[in-house]
């Protein structure tokens, strides 16, 4: 990676050491051949400017888009490469506006560049992004028909445009909720992976209540399969003996339409 955000220079040690008048002198001798005062800050290259313009385009860009989803501790790192020739631009001398970017499509990138004030610069650029979140894995297999458990869980940090199926940024977002496959050890838990938590266990007995015209009752039942919310499940009505199928619609409670 050429460019991972955030970063932090290296300072030398200060104090302690004299400075003799020869090197003193070298070293005016440099900055004014280099067309530089001692102590001016040396101008950004175009390369320095175009990095630190995407950057700020695309760090805005992905602090709204996680705030959105609540998500906490992202990094952001970035890797461009321009797609127009850029060896005849000079440096901005005023400020960079970068538009274009998509928070569909997180790991590339299309940029346009254009300076404000000087005719003719604009510079295309593809940027190939990673986003660093922390993200829920596995500690421990997790067989199918499981209810996941907090203490299977753990938050780590990985580059989530590489998981097109999908994360979960919380451990409330997954415990308790059952498996619906087989998870591996330090696997990313994906939507695909988890079930609603089951209400309802095969061979349970429980209250199915039926509905209609205002009408309400009540009557023992079996439950002949497991199901989450909202599920339709079969179930064998202990009063009349008749299997029937009926919505889950809480732990032990089915619905029925008579």
């Amino acid at each position: 990676m050429s460019a991972t955000f955030p970063h932090g220079n290296q300072r030398g040690k200060t104090g302690g050491s004299k400075i003799s008048p020869f090197i003193f002198l070298v070293a005016l001798s440099t900055c004014a051949i280099a067309g530089e005062k001692p102590g001016q800050k040396a101008e950004q290259t175009l390369e320095q400017q175009i990095d630190q313009a995407i950057h700020q385009h695309l760090q805005t860009l992905m602090n709204q888009q996680a705030k959105e989803n609540g998500w906490q501790g992202l990094r952001l790192a970035i890797e461009n490469t321009p797609l127009t020739r850029t060896q005849q631009l000079a440096p901005c001398p005023t400020e960079i506006h970068v538009s274009g970017g998509s928070t569909t499509k997180l790991a590339r990138q299309q940029l346009t560049l254009e300076c404000a004030g000087a005719k003719g610069w604009l510079i295309k650029v593809s940027s190939d992004v990673q986003l660093f979140l922390p993200v829920v894995i596995s500690t421990s297999v997790i067989n199918r028909g499981d209810t996941i458990q907090r203490n299977q869980l753990k938050l780590q940090e990985n580059d989530i445009t590489r998981s097109p199926r999908g994360f979960y940024h919380r451990l409330d977002q997954v415990t308790n909720m059952g498996a619906k496959r087989r998870i591996r050890a330090n696997q990313i838990l994906s939507p695909d992976l988890i079930d609603q938590p089951q209400l309802i266990k095969r061979g349970e007995k429980i209250k199915i209540i039926a509905n209609r015209d205002g009408i309400s009752a009540s009557m023992p039942g079996e439950a002949l399969e497991k199901g989450g919310e909202g599920e339709i499940i079969r179930v064998k009505n202990l009063s009349s003996g008749k299997t029937i199928e009926a919505k889950v619609v809480g732990a032990g409670v089915v619905s029925s339409t008579f």
